[in-house]
């Protein structure tokens, strides 16, 4: 026998959305006559289990009066107000059937989305420890962006969640795609920017990323995480699906194995799309933006005088240059896997990014250099200083302390 639920669904996709017997037999996998024979009905399936009493039906009155002043209260405390002694499971049922009579509906509205339109962003924080070397660990960030409208899912683990960082995992992730999304959605990451007074205030360097990609950033308001839950959803479908049982050699071996699982990810048949996320992706880069001419500055960029001990500081970390540029300005830039510093646009020092904290990064070549300096400096010879120098009588020293001294003859 068709049951209550699945003739009310028949008749609601058939009045409210038009749907054709066919596609509603298809939908819920039931038979074109099942389905006809619900249209027909003047009324729902007679059959009804009948209906029991509760042990709650009694203490129902002193319920609804409690909600109606705190709508809030929970259901424990109910239970303690009218002294209650029986199970707390049925009074629970019982308060949570209620309690909507005596709050105000805060619905979620489901958001459709068009191609190209907008990408919803998102730090996860993986709870694994991964190894960052010089015997460190830690959990670094991971930069997860989901497209609204093929729900293609791209992440990258990051060194830290400052800003230079994470415009560095947004400019990879969205150059690998060869196309720019219209807008980006995001929370209020400090490195992106916050409300303040009521408006949405981004950072100068998301501004200027912005700009030069020619998009828009679309900051949530605070407390509103339903406003981008498709990566609220995607952060925990990588907790569930890519994280168990795997270990990790280094944030590069990170990011390998990550990549390797997203190509599997974005081949899933996706429930709410009922196809691929590949499927769409396609239609969904077409009506993207091209990516602009000239790429934005991302990255660490600071400017510096060189000190003697050769040495330039970065996200914690000290990293040695070629002493013979001591004294001089120079450059440092960085991104997630370099770091190189420039003086009078020549290199100077090139390293990888170290992701561990408090070290200090030497290259032997620098090392050597800088020993080689300071023996040359050793074995240059001073320079005599021939200057004239006053010779004063001895006879001025007596008068000056009055010795009278008589002179042989």
């Amino acid at each position: 026998m068709l049951s209550m639920e699945d003739w009310a669904e028949i008749r609601r996709l058939h009045r409210a959305e038009g749907m054709p017997i066919k596609a509603i037999a298809r939908k819920l996998g039931v038979g074109r006559n099942t389905v006809r024979r619900a249209l027909a009905a003047e009324g729902p399936p007679k059959y009804q289990r009948p209906v029991k009493g509760s042990i709650v039906d009694a203490v129902e009155p002193q319920i609804r009066q409690l909600l109606r002043e705190w709508p809030s209260m929970p259901a424990t405390v109910i239970a303690e107000r009218i002294g209650w002694t029986r199970s707390l499971t049925v009074l629970k049922e019982r308060v949570r059937v209620l309690r909507p009579l005596f709050t105000v509906p805060d619905p979620a509205q489901r958001t459709e989305y068009l191609p190209g339109e907008l990408v919803q962003c998102d730090l996860w924080f993986p709870p694994a420890d991964v190894p960052l070397g010089f015997g460190q660990v830690g959990r670094p960030p991971v930069l997860v962006m989901v497209s609204g409208y093929s729900r293609w899912l791209s992440a990258v683990m990051i060194p830290t969640r400052q800003s230079p960082d994470l415009l560095v995992g947004h400019w990879t992730l969205i150059s690998g795609w060869g196309r720019v999304p219209k807008a980006l959605v995001w929370d209020n990451e400090s490195a992106v920017g916050q409300w303040r007074a009521g408006r949405p205030q981004l950072t100068e360097a998301m501004n200027a990323f912005r700009g030069t990609l020619g998009i828009r950033v679309i900051q949530c308001r605070p407390a509103d995480p339903e406003a981008k839950g498709l990566v609220e959803r995607a952060n925990g479908y990588l907790e569930t699906s890519f994280l168990p049982g795997r270990r990790f050699a280094s944030p590069g071996d990170f990011n390998a194995q990550l990549t390797e699982w997203l190509v599997r990810a974005n081949n899933r048949q996706h429930r709410m799309l009922g196809c691929r996320p590949v499927d769409r992706w396609d239609a969904d880069r077409q009506v993207m933006l091209p990516l602009p001419p000239v790429a934005p500055v991302v990255g660490w960029r600071q400017s510096t005088r060189l000190p003697r001990d050769h040495y330039v500081r970065l996200d914690g970390n000290d990293y040695s240059v070629h002493p013979s540029v001591v004294g001089r300005r120079v450059e440092v830039t960085a991104d997630c896997d370099q770091v190189q510093v420039f003086c009078d646009g020549r290199v100077v020092a090139r390293h990888h990014r170290c992701w561990a904290k408090h070290q200090s990064i030497t290259d032997p070549a620098h090392r050597q250099a800088a020993a080689d300096l300071r023996v040359a400096t050793q074995r240059t010879p001073t320079a005599a200083v021939d200057a004239p120098v006053e010779r004063r009588p001895l006879s001025d020293y007596d008068r000056m302390f009055g010795l009278d001294v008589e002179v042989a003859a």
